[in-house]
């Protein structure tokens, strides 16, 4: 549908706010967004990474997003059918530790209403940040398919899980087993080993004698956890060991506890550290519990759940663990066995949820078996249709840990989540897994548990599509997608899991492309977080400056890979370039005179500036598309900024004006036109980045098409590219910066009507000179304009050299001979330093003989000009020195 330009001119001032509001509505009601199941078209798949509906997004969302609607409304434009399937996660930690707070403070708990009233709970708070998370995708205008929104917990999801879960069962790839997890005391769940998040934390090596049981000796041990000694079943040493051969097989007592526990030799004690004597705990410590299961070590369990101590711990019981570890300090130094405290520096593992230190726990799990999933993973980045990592050296990354992969805990003692479909038989204990429940419920029990989050995102890019059900139509279409864009923190959380439940369980890649960013810190480098008080709200950026400026921030101020800071000036910066399109569109429609789509014609004689203009966006076309498909946007815009700001705005509209005001009505059409064409094709490159100012333009210009979402992306065409008009055209446009640098020196202002010198290379240039002195003339403002090859420099003139000519102002008691020959000796010296650069590249044996020929022939036409370039200025400063 063409726009039948109803508008003719847009508002005088640009308000973000004014025009983002309701245009998000216009896209979602015209379904420019949705998937059209097109066969004639290829089909583009995104996933967006499902936000937690814990609170609101943050900037790191607001980054991640974009970028993915950059990338979608591109291939869009480019006529591809894309979905960028939108949805939510449940979190489960995250979320019920949040509904539990919220519980807290009405004076209730999750007991007093029972699993079902927590879960409804736990589903209103669910509906109510979900909300939230739309407004948010609203005001950053993304590009979402809502009609195939999902939740990691609805039912066709739900179905997907439990699929997995009892088919890896069946497999073996899934078993129950006591061993020792990461546990978390906040909120009483179990952690997997991502989920830890290690601090080097100022500690203590507590060193104690543990005497022999027949009373001949003692054996040194040390601890950082002296707690834990409660639990000690064994004396470990090595078997190699001298100092203690003998003493392999006796006992020691306990202290405290009266225990007595055998001295075991293993293999694992390193003889060099400390006492070469080691405690072992195997209801405390992995790798105790290895040592326990090779020597047959009785589990004593100290602590419950909660962090504090259990019956096990005698006197002990019922304290906080580390209330109990200063009480026993006390103890064992006041009975003589702990006689040494010294200061130590180590790592402790952190709950990435609630920041509780991590305790080592004897616990009953469920584990994923990982080593034949992670075999199958690390056998698909050999081959043509591995995953490929942007930047690629992400790959060695998730290579690293999946080479080194750990068994993966999957149950949480969490209510809200996937229940893991496991059930105990009550009479006879008996253990069944499936995907329904037992055809006689009332005789079983449900696993109490559910199982983590991760679990279930990591079927995200196949389960949104229908999975399980193979015959579903999105399923066959859109699957395996094409690129999944994240941050480089959640490569091992979710890219990771991501990989290998596809291959399983599809036999594919789950994505084509992973795109790696950074994370979003402030302007000092520091990471954002709550404590440091430097967090920024996305929501607050848009209400100052609006969501284009805030997007093309976000875009542009990073490479893949890389850490982006936030700096409220940058994105003012950007709010600035915004109104300069304002502006410039402002000027453009306010000058088409009411000129209608069908009425472009680009075919009339063209100016030297149109030439240029037009060649330019040819060439800024190619820019943008090459970079944008390789991920590049921080390059995509700097094209489109300089070519917008630089040479659009400050250049060919001023350089329009001539035939806009003129008389001439074939010249007037043309730059009508050219300048409708120009802004069309630009505002659709930039329309991914700006979604919203762009539409707005659009709107108002003579375009054709409902929405600029659905504008085919702009291609190069050939027959408006002239590299000669672009090279002419660069010449004059260094003659009149010169000119004005050269005014701004003297102090003489444009007003001021000067004798403007110009030695022309040869007859060539000459001529161009003069066929386009009228802009010489409009922007130099010479009171005489001479251009002449055979030009004799005048003594007393301030001068510049540029590529094909040299420019001389006479300024007759407006010069200092000495100053203008101290400016040419500074020229002098920057012309010389470029030759030294370009001749050292060039006597570079390896860069002569290994780089592209055009390349090294670019060197080499470098060289030439910057030593004419230096020649001039040497032969001026001796004219003027003479």
């Amino acid at each position: 549908m063409e726009n039948e330009n109803k508008e003719i001119s847009l508002p005088t001032k640009y308000d973000p706010n004014a025009i983002e509001k309701g245009r998000y509505d216009f896209w979602v009601n015209g379904k420019f967004f949705e998937a059209k199941d097109d066969e004639n078209k290829d089909p583009f798949t995104v996933v967006i990474p499902p936000p937690n509906v814990t609170g609101r997004l943050h900037l790191g969302h607001a980054w991640d997003t974009t970028l993915q609607d950059i990338i979608t409304r591109v291939k869009r434009m480019q006529g591809y059918d894309v979905l960028w399937l939108p949805g939510m996660d449940h979190a489960g930690i995250a979320t019920q530790a949040k509904v539990e707070a919220k519980l807290k403070e009405q004076g209730t708990s999750r007991y007093d209403l029972g699993r079902e009233g927590f879960l409804q709970q736990a589903w209103d708070w669910k509906e109510e940040y979900a909300d939230f998370i739309r407004q948010q995708w609203e005001k950053l205008g993304l590009g979402l398919d809502y009609s195939r929104e999902r939740f990691t917990l609805d039912n066709g999801l739900s179905n997907a899980v439990r699929e997995v879960f009892v088919t890896l069962y069946e497999k073996g790839l899934i078993y129950r087993g006591e061993y020792i997890i990461n546990w978390d005391p906040a909120t009483q769940t179990a952690l997997s080993d991502i989920e830890v998040i290690y601090d080097d934390v100022q500690g203590h090596f507590y060193h104690m004698k543990y005497p022999l049981v027949d009373g001949s000796d003692e054996v040194e041990i040390a601890t950082t956890r002296p707690e834990t000694m409660l639990g000690d079943t064994a004396v470990a040493v090595h078997p190699e060991d001298d100092r203690y051969k003998h003493l392999i097989g006796k006992k020691v007592k306990l202290p405290i506890v009266g225990r007595e526990i055998e001295i075991v030799a293993d293999d694992y004690v390193d003889m060099e550290f400390g006492s070469g004597a080691v405690k072992i705990t195997p209801a405390h410590d992995p790798n105790d519990f290895e040592i326990g299961n090779r020597h047959n070590l009785e589990r004593v369990l100290v602590m419950n759940e909660d962090g504090s101590m259990n019956e096990n711990a005698g006197k002990y019981q019922g304290m906080d663990r580390f209330a109990c570890r200063k009480q026993l300090v006390k103890d064992l130094q006041e009975d003589g066995v702990l006689f040494n405290i010294e200061e130590h520096m180590h790592s402790v593992g952190h709950s990435e949820r609630s920041g509780a230190v991590v305790e080592p726990y004897l616990s009953t799990q469920w584990f994923v078996n990982m080593q034949p999933l992670a075999d199958a993973s690390i056998e698909l980045q050999k081959g043509d249709d591995k995953v490929n990592f942007v930047p690629d050296r992400f790959e060695k990354t998730y290579l690293n840990w999946m080479e080194n992969i750990r068994d993966w805990c999957i149950s949480r003692q969490l209510w809200w989540g996937h229940r893991i479909p496991a059930w105990y038989h009550k009479e006879t204990g008996e253990l069944y897994v499936g995907r329904d429940e037992p055809a006689d419920p009332e005789n079983w029990v449900q696993d109490e548990d559910v199982l983590d989050t991760w679990f279930s995102s990591a079927l995200w890019p196949f389960s949104t599509m229908g999975w399980p059900d193979e015959n579903n139509k999105d399923y066959n279409r859109y699957f395996p997608t094409d690129v999944l864009v994240t941050g480089y923190d959640i490569i091992f959380f979710w890219v990771s899991r991501m990989i290998f439940q596809s291959i399983e369980f599809t036999d594919r890649r789950p994505f084509e492309d992973v795109l790696i960013h950074g994370l979003v810190r402030d302007a000092d480098g520091r990471k954002m977080s709550k404590s440091l008080g430097n967090g920024v709200d996305p929501m607050d950026v848009i209400d100052k400056y609006g969501a284009d400026s805030l997007r093309y921030f976000l875009a542009t101020g990073s490479t893949p890979g890389q850490d982006l800071r936030f700096q409220w000036e940058k994105v003012e910066a950007t709010w600035n370039f915004a109104n300069k399109i304002w502006n410039a569109s402002r000027f453009a429609l306010m000058n088409m005179d009411g000129i209608k789509y069908e009425e472009i014609d680009l075919s009339g004689k063209k100016s030297l500036a149109d030439q240029w203009i037009l060649t330019r966006l040819n060439e800024t076309i190619e820019h943008v598309t090459r970079n944008v498909d390789k991920y590049e946007f921080g390059e995509a815009g700097r094209h489109l900024y300089n070519f917008i700001w630089d040479e659009f705005c400050d250049w060919y509209i001023e350089m329009a004006k001539l035939p806009l005001y003129g008389e001439d009505e074939a010249e007037k059409k043309t730059t009508r036109s050219i300048l409708a064409y120009v802004l069309d094709q630009t505002m659709r490159m930039l329309h991914p980045f700006m979604p919203f100012i762009t539409e707005e333009i659009w709107q108002a210009l003579p375009t054709k098409g409902e929405s600029i979402t659905v504008a085919k992306w702009p291609e190069v065409r050939n027959g408006l590219h002239n590299e000669q008009a672009s090279e002419e055209m660069k010449r004059l446009v260094d003659i009149i910066r010169s000119v004005r640098n050269i005014r701004a020196e003297v102090d003489t202002p444009m007003s001021k009507q000067i004798q403007l010198m110009i030695k022309a290379k040869d007859e060539e240039v000459a001529k161009q000179l003069n066929n386009n002195r009228h802009y010489l003339e409009r922007f130099c403002n010479p009171s005489e304009l001479i251009i002449d090859p055979n030009l004799q420099a005048p003594e007393k003139a301030m001068s510049s050299v540029i590529t094909g000519a040299e420019l001389y102002l006479p300024l007759e008691g407006l010069i200092d001979i000495q100053e203008e020959v101290a400016r040419l000796e500074k020229e002098w010296k920057k012309w010389d330093d470029e030759v030294k650069l370009v001749q050292k590249k060039l006597s570079n044996d390896k860069f002569v003989n290994k780089a592209p020929e055009h390349i090294v022939q670019a060197e080499r036409d470098k060289e030439q000009d910057y030593l004419d370039k230096r020649d001039k200025v040497e032969t001026r400063i001796n004219e003027l020195k003479s």
